[in-house]
């Protein structure tokens, strides 16, 4: 193990980089590799336009023919299968348009979830924290879709609009200039009432994402503590508390939708139809155009029906879509202390550790860390060493910072100030993902995926075979219970392992670090819901599993601390005494009290 090539923990190297100084320049940048893709969809979106322009002013030449002293009938023919091609070119058109615009959504959300599933994972553990899982997973997956509706139907169906908006300007001057004041005049009102429009918007369909990622933390956090809500029988106050969050929800719509149906552009395609079509009949009347002009110039106002009726909810979608990315960058962006030191160290570890004057506090409060406050010390100036191989018992009453401790030589946290070493470097120094491959950590509350038994042993070794398995099982005195499932080793348990007891989460756990073969071992109250007649041969297990390793073992079981090489009694944060069993219990009034309690 003298040379480890892992790859680094947190960065995939891509071809493509995203600019995130904002939501809009970070969307551009995730168009830009799809750059042919908005060529089609624009392409699409011209000539679905054109052509669509072009049916009415073929109409007015069909009436010009019709009209005259000698109704000329034999242009009719020609007139409608020129009519027909055309529509059937612009049918293929404005499938390229929409094949185009799903196609780039469906690449922008692939991408999107991609680069956010990778951000997640490279976040500390003090992000996580902090972080509410509802609300992650609501950006995770809703917000995320929204952006993909953003393009389509939104972009899609604004570029086509646009372009429909665009066409009585290149078509009306071919009967009489002065024509091109009513699409001018709607044009320039139309904008500036988008403006006004889409500026109103946006805080609401801010508010909107809001508060539905926070129905979605309320949510999460519901069926989480699910056991303990039904316990203390407080279903009606949940189901009241979920009501009122689903209503913030259903308000923040209603007035998303009371300002769309304010929103005049309406009434303003109506007021352009009258004024058009009075404006040609006064040339008419005047000799300036034909009746065909009149017929062709009227379809050509009626191509603004289009983004008149798009802009209603379009707009609504893309304004929706960049509250969405808003919430997603905003989740990238958070700031993480965490550096993976891709280019730091990775030669084998030896497993020798030390602490500094190491001190550690949370940024801001943490659910269920007690009373402590947001600046308080949780580890505070301590210092010891501990030699290759020692094995080292960590006693304390609850909440005085055990775990906060041993998760610093990991790096889950990163210490405050001070230094933690292994092997002599600066756990900062090291390369995470090697730091972390060599050291394993079991924790009280156990985590199992919902996969099947061999795959959780196998979860930091994905390569093992089956008798690595076995042999780790058997280590951790799991192998007798596995077999007695129907499917063995192929056992999948339920999600977090809820079809085990916890005595046996707590041995795959173990068989998960025995397979991995850490340098250092850090056991956080690993046997606590191990029964006394299983203890005996889990103890001599773990004895086994130390010999060659340095061992940390979080516990208050007095058989597992009298063989440890070194004992630390924290207390508060601090250490309150560090010795071997024999001379604590002459020294130490904290560490005789634990064994008296």
């Amino acid at each position: 193990m003298s040379s480890i090539s892992l790859p680094a923990e947190f960065t995939l190297h891509r071809k493509n980089s995203f600019n995130r100084t904002s939501a809009p320049r970070w969307i551009a940048s995730h168009i830009r590799p799809y750059l042919w893709i908005v060529a089609m969809l624009i392409v699409g979106a011209i000539g679905n336009a054109a052509l669509a322009a072009y049916v009415p002013v073929l109409t007015g030449d069909a009436f010009n023919a019709m009209t005259k002293a000698k109704p000329d009938t034999s242009v009719l023919l020609p007139l409608a299968l020129t009519i027909g091609i055309s529509q059937v070119i612009r049918g293929v058109l404005q499938l390229g348009r929409n094949f185009g615009a799903e196609l780039l959504a469906q690449k922008m959300e692939r991408d999107i979830r991609d680069e956010l599933y990778l951000s997640l994972l490279g976040k500390s553990m003090t992000f996580h924290s902090l972080q509410p899982v509802g609300d992650t997973m609501a950006r995770s997956t809703n917000d995320v879709r929204e952006v993909n509706y953003m393009f389509s139907p939104g972009v899609n169906l604004v570029v086509g609009s646009f372009m429909f908006l665009m066409m009585p300007f290149f078509a009306a001057p071919r009967y009489h200039p002065s024509l091109l004041i009513t699409p001018a005049i709607f044009t320039i009102i139309y904008f500036v009432a988008l403006a006004r429009y889409l500026k109103t918007l946006a805080p609401i369909t801010d508010e909107v994402r809001a508060t539905f990622g926070d129905m979605n933390t309320h949510l999460s956090e519901s069926l989480d503590g699910v056991e303990i809500m039904k316990g203390a029988a407080q279903e009606g106050a949940e189901v009241d508390r979920f009501v009122w969050n689903a209503r913030r929800v259903r308000d923040a719509f209603v007035r998303q939708g009371d300002l769309e149906g304010r929103y005049i552009a309406m009434l303003l395609l109506g007021t352009a139809y009258a004024g058009g079509l009075v404006h040609a009949l006064l040339l008419f009347r005047a000799g300036t155009i034909d009746l065909g002009a009149v017929i062709a110039y009227f379809g050509l106002l009626r191509l603004l029906e289009f983004p008149t009726f798009t802009s209603t909810w379009a707009y609504s979608q893309i304004s929706s879509g960049l509250s969405s990315a808003r919430r997603i960058l905003e989740l990238i962006n958070r700031e993480t202390q965490l550096d993976q030191n891709a280019t730091g160290m990775t030669s084998a570890m030896r497993g020798e550790v030390e602490f500094r004057n190491v001190s550690f506090q949370y940024p801001s409060p943490v659910s269920g860390r007690g009373d402590r406050g947001e600046g308080d010390f949780v580890v505070q100036d301590v210092s010891f060493k501990v030699k290759q191989g020692q094995t080292v018992a960590i006693v304390g009453q609850t909440g005085a910072g055990k775990t906060s401790l041993v998760k610093l030589i990991n790096r889950t946290y990163d210490v405050t100030s001070g230094k933690v070493l292994v092997d002599g470097v600066d756990v900062r120094e090291w390369n995470l993902a090697s730091l972390r491959s060599q050291i394993s950590i079991i924790e009280q509350d156990i985590f199992l995926f919902s996969r099947s038994l061999s795959d959780n042993i196998a979860f930091g070794k994905p390569n093992a075979d089956k008798d690595e398995i076995i042999s780790a099982s058997k280590a951790a005195q799991a192998d007798d219970f596995i077999h007695d499932f129907d499917q063995g080793y192929d056992t999948v348990v339920g999600e977090r392992g809820v079809t085990l007891s916890g005595g046996q989460r707590q041995r795959i756990a173990l068989a998960r670090a025995f397979l991995t073969d850490p340098r250092i071992l850090v056991l956080d109250d690993s046997t606590s819901a191990i029964d006394s007649a299983t203890e005996d041969k889990i103890q001599r297990a773990i004895s086994n599993a130390a010999r060659g390793r340095t061992t940390f073992i979080i516990t208050h079981r007095l058989s597992q601390i009298r063989w440890a090489d070194l004992i630390i009694v924290f207390r508060k944060g601090r250490i309150a005494a560090i010795g071997t069993h024999d001379e604590l219990m002459k020294t130490s009034e904290a560490y005789s009290r634990i064994f008296k309690e």
